[in-house]
C-alpha cells in the first residue's frame, strides 16, 4: 500500500503518476505488498526532519526513512518506510537542469524508495554503479531522460 501526502495543493494532481511509478519499483523489488508513504512538502518542513535526524541545518531535496533498519517491529516485515520530497528543492533544481518540476519529482522519488530498497550511492563505486544503474531503468520506465538526471547534488 502507498500512502500520498502533500503540503501543497499543486502536486495533488501528481499523485497517481507518483503513485504508480513508486508502485512499479516495489513490484520489480518483489515488494508489492510493502507500506511506503510519500510526503511532498516544503523546505522549513524537510530542513526540520534533516536537522533532527541527520544533523544538518538546511534544507535537501530527498529524505528516505526506512522501517526496516535497526530495531523495529518483527510483526510488520512489510512496512518499508518514508520517502519525503521538498517540493521548493525540486523547483529549483528543476529550473536549473531545464526540466519541469514533476521530471525532477519522479528523479527524486525514485531515488528516495531504492534508498529504502537498501540501495546505497554513498557506500562504495560498486554500490554507487549499481544504484545508478537501477535509477536509469526507471527514469526510462517513467518514459523521460532528464538532462543532469545522473547528477546528484549534496
Amino acid at each position: 500500500m502507498i500512502q500520498f501526502l502533500s503540503r501543497n495543493p499543486e502536486i495533488d494532481s501528481y499523485r497517481k503518476t507518483l503513485t504508480e511509478l513508486a508502485g512499479r519499483i516495489l513490484d520489480d523489488s518483489g515488494r508489492s505488498e510493502a507500506e511506503l508513504s510519500i510526503l511532498i512538502t516544503d523546505d522549513e518542513e524537510i530542513c526540520s526532519l534533516n536537522r533532527m535526524y541527520r544533523a544538518i541545518d538546511r534544507p535537501t531535496d530527498v529524505l528516505s526513512f526506512s522501517q526496516t533498519e535497526g530495531e523495529g517491529p518483527v510483526n510488520a516485515p512489510q512496512l518499508l518506510g518514508d520517502v519525503v520530497i521538498s517540493w521548493e528543492t525540486a523547483q529549483r533544481q528543476a529550473s536549473e537542469l531545464g526540466h519541469p518540476v514533476l521530471v525532477e519529482i519522479k528523479r527524486l522519488l525514485i531515488h528516495g524508495v531504492l534508498h529504502l530498497l537498501g540501495f546505497d550511492h554513498e557506500d562504495g563505486d560498486e554500490t554507487g554503479r549499481v544504484m545508478r544503474e537501477k535509477e536509469e531503468k526507471y527514469w526510462d520506465v517513467a518514459n523521460w531522460k532528464a538532462p543532469g538526471a545522473g547528477r546528484r547534488k549534496k
